[in-house]
């Protein structure tokens, strides 16, 4: 059975903290490491009430230092945002403190506002349009040094951290394609064109030193309970935190609602149901149905879930359900050969 992940952005739930957040994190990912999740990535944003996960790296570090096993990783750091250099130096202290568990995801976007931005990056010069000359650069960083390099990487020079590119569209999936590197797509918000990139990175796909044949990592919101009524209330908050997005407000997780069609206007919950596309909600069985059929419709290599539940235990017993469903899934799905990344 393809590998199961999280994707975590530390939310902030109403009526806490940042520091809540973080030490939720922690308790979520030794939790999913006892449950046999493969990877757990954090997701740069900025400027945004309810998601904690700005400072990525050091998140990265918090998690890895809490877990033994699993792969820890950045899905994504916004390369725009950063000078490849200090992104090389940030994963060389990650990979050299936690040798063979740290995965570096890139994406071309800002992750936030262009007035947030400008404050990041002091110019607004360096844009997604630099990308491919920035990931090349980093990929130089982590090479063996040559012998007249002026400017290395210390650490991270020879550490070869694996990079995947993210994206959620054609751009990153062809970019991806001609670097030969693994590419995940953000289909948890941006679901168009899922298809159409899965389709691109596979036809298009150069091998490299990093990866032979293509992998492609998918992701998936996922809200699993004891019911499917359950389910859907615990969604609830997760759907309102989409509507904020929608409305130009976003805001901290919100507890559940019995009625979310008194949150939003049927407009908007036209778009966040579109947004929302690729989510499985739902009891065991349920769950089960809706991830084997989003495996068997893009032939993924791997999953990565998101778990926005306002509840921490409702949480965790999330993770667990979708850890018994990968099981029953194993057990009922024919061998294919296995395909692995790190």
């Amino acid at each position: 059975m393809i590998p199961f992940s999280i994707l975590d952005l530390a939310p902030i739930r109403e009526g806490s903290d940042a520091a809540e957040a973080f030490r939720t994190m922690r308790e979520q990912a030794r939790h999913a490491e006892a449950c046999g999740y493969h990877r757990y990535w954090l997701a740069e944003h900025h400027n945004m009430s309810g998601i904690g996960s700005a400072a990525t790296s050091v998140l990265i570090g918090h998690v890895a230092e809490a877990t033994r096993t699993m792969r820890v990783g950045s899905g994504g750091v916004m390369l725009p945002n950063h000078a490849p250099l200090v992104i090389a130096e940030q994963f060389g202290t990650l990979a050299a403190l936690y040798p063979g568990r740290i995965d570096l995801g890139l994406g071309r976007a800002p992750g936030t506002d262009q007035r947030t931005a400008y404050a990041l990056r002091r110019d607004l010069l360096t844009t997604g349009d630099n990308f491919p000359r920035d990931v090349m650069e980093l990929q130089y960083y982590f090479r063996e040094p040559e012998p007249d390099q002026a400017v290395r990487a210390v650490p991270g020079a020879g550490l070869r951290v694996p990079i995947w590119l993210l994206g959620s569209s054609l751009f990153s999936a062809q970019l991806s394609a001609h670097l030969g590197l693994p590419f995940a797509f953000a289909s948890h918000f941006a679901p168009d064109m899922l298809m159409a990139a899965l389709q691109e990175y596979r036809g298009r796909f150069q091998p490299s030193e990093q990866l032979a044949q293509p992998y492609a990592m998918v992701a998936l919101n996922v809200v699993a309970a004891d019911t499917d009524a359950e389910a859907w209330h615990l969604f609830s908050s997760m759907q309102q935190q989409f509507t904020n997005l929608v409305r130009g407000r976003p805001g901290m997780l919100q507890p559940p609602v019995d009625d979310i069609d008194t949150y939003w206007t049927p407009r908007e919950r036209m778009a966040v149901e579109q947004m929302m596309a690729c989510s499985v909600v739902g009891a065991p069985d349920t769950v089960r149905q809706g991830i084997a059929r989003f495996i068997e419709q893009t032939d993924a290599d791997e999953l990565i879930l998101t778990v926005r539940i306002f509840d921490t235990r409702a949480c965790l017993r999330s993770l667990e359900i979708v850890a018994e469903v990968r099981e029953q899934l194993a057990a009922e799905t024919p061998a294919r050969p296995a395909a692995t990344v790190g």
